[in-house]
């Protein structure tokens, strides 16, 4: 059996009671098995805060730049965060509360600009669809608040507004909250856009923005 058929068949084996994870007769709650007899946890133990410091640990590990604030100073967060990138001309997504914009400088609801366009843009700013503490990960789906995909491909900076109550644990976790938009175009995201297929030497930006940085709303 060839790798790419083991890892179907696995899929098939934990997809065949209907889309939940295969679990022993009479197993309680706990950590779920696939097909293989593997286990894996399907959901996280963390209280609020913990949960919220081991998302921004995660985040700075991928070089993500992140800063903390409450829902009141929201608005400031963003200013100082813009003001600190030197960004004059943002585009954001047309679903973006637009009391959260900062002042004095240029920024544009994007309405299908091309790709030629968004690259003269600084920078974007978007939402979230749910973030992952575990994995540092953050997730897009496409709402209105976060828009195509392309506009947050092509700026070269990205800054990203993640709710306490977009925040879980597991990646089981995530993708639960993510079922009703299956359907969607999603964009994982684990830190700025980086490879190291050439001699092994880290280059950022290839495949998206080069900086991505966080603003993390506490509850």
């Amino acid at each position: 059996m060839s790798a790419r058929e083991e890892v179907l068949a696995r899929i098939r084996a934990a997809l065949a009671d209907g889309g939940e994870p295969a679990r022993p007769a009479g197993a309680g709650p706990g950590p779920a098995a696939d097909g293989a007899g593997a286990t894996f946890r399907t959901r996280g133990d963390l209280e609020p805060g913990p949960l919220l410091d081991l998302l921004a640990e995660r985040l700075a590990d991928y070089r993500a730049l992140v800063r903390r604030t409450s829902p009141a100073e929201l608005g400031a967060a963003v200013s100082v965060a813009v003001a600190g990138r030197g960004a004059r001309r943002l585009v954001v997504p047309p679903g973006l509360d637009p009391a959260m914009l900062p002042e004095g400088i240029e920024v544009v609801t994007d309405d299908g600009l091309s790709a030629s366009d968004l690259d003269a843009f600084d920078g974007v700013i978007t939402g979230a669809a749910v973030a992952i503490a575990e994995t540092g990960t953050i997730v897009l789906d496409g709402s209105p608040d976060q828009g195509r995909r392309a506009i947050t491909l092509v700026p070269d900076y990205h800054l990203c507004i993640v709710r306490a109550a977009q925040v879980v644990e597991t990646v089981p976790e995530a993708v639960s909250r993510l079922a009703a938009q299956a359907d969607r175009p999603l964009t994982w995201i684990s830190g700025p856009s980086a490879t190291s297929d050439i001699e092994l030497k880290r280059v950022e930006g290839v495949h998206g923005p080069r900086t991505l940085e966080v603003i993390l709303v506490g509850p």
